[in-house]
């Protein structure tokens, strides 16, 4: 049986009910998504304040701490206890975090949503990085995975206002995780693929934000050769797929796709 760090099950409701009028003056009830401050604090440090729906926060903290490199692996961590009263999240860790204050002070703050940080030397770590380069999409699962997303019941249809983020292999959705930051929701995929124990070299990941370098570097990290978006990609981005050689497909709707990067993978 998989290692599982002692977990709280501290989800939050995803919608809250609102009061809005509509273009004809009428006052009607709906649905606004869940926002929520969640301090992280790794053996009693603090770490950072991460905005998020709250329905996944363990999960979210686990691959808070993969993506960043604070952990090299599941086993490291002995606890998540997320407490909704102090707003806190506490990591227990076996041995400590090597270097934790360094890693604090090389801090990068991305297009996350306004709120995402990376810290340590992430880009030079990224470099040593190595996808397979025998995984194959073709291009009618990609079409059947986007369908698949398409009717998928999400909280955006119900409240707006969230990205989301799914890992599939083949057309087959494994994860879907919605959150307020698109960074939030990849971190959740991150933390649920260790906590089950899935390896990423045969899956593809879906999201509907936009291409940043952040999205590239945490793809390739979770050892995933394939991006799908429904938005577009930054320059940045773009550079950084290359450099990986990670398969990235932008404006993804529909039956229409632009294929950018890593085009060995993608199959007629």
């Amino acid at each position: 049986m998989a290692y599982r760090p002692q977990l709280t099950q501290a989800s939050r409701p995803a919608t809250f009910p609102a009061l809005a009028l509509d273009e004809t003056g009428s006052e009607i009830a709906v649905e606004i998504a869940g926002e929520h401050p969640l301090t992280l604090y790794v053996d009693k440090r603090e770490i950072v304040t991460l905005m998020t729906l709250g329905a996944a926060p363990e999960a979210l903290i686990v691959g808070y701490l993969r993506n960043q490199r604070m952990v090299g692996s599941l086993e490291e961590i002995a606890a998540v206890q997320v407490d909704w009263e102090t707003e806190a999240a506490a990591v227990t860790t076996r041995h400590g975090v090597e270097n934790l204050d360094e890693r604090l002070g090389k801090r990068t703050v991305t297009t996350g949503c306004g709120q995402g940080t990376m810290f340590g030397d992430l880009m030079e770590e990224f470099e040593h990085l190595h996808l397979p380069d025998d995984a194959v999409l073709t291009e009618a699962t990609m079409y059947a995975l986007l369908d698949n997303l398409r009717h998928y019941d999400t909280l955006y249809k119900r409240a707006g206002a969230l990205h989301s983020c799914a890992l599939a292999q083949g057309s087959e959705i494994l994860y879907h995780v919605e959150d307020v930051g698109r960074h939030n929701a990849v971190d959740a995929i991150a933390g649920l693929m260790w906590l089950d124990d899935i390896e990423g070299a045969d899956k593809v990941f879906y999201t509907t934000g936009r291409l940043t370098s952040e999205m590239v570097i945490k793809a390739a990290q979770m050892g995933i050769p394939f991006i799908v978006s429904r938005s577009g990609i930054t320059q940045m981005g773009y550079e950084v797929a290359q450099q990986v050689g990670i398969t990235l497909i932008g404006r993804a709707k529909g039956s229409h796709y632009l294929l950018f990067t890593g085009r060995h993978r993608l199959r007629k």
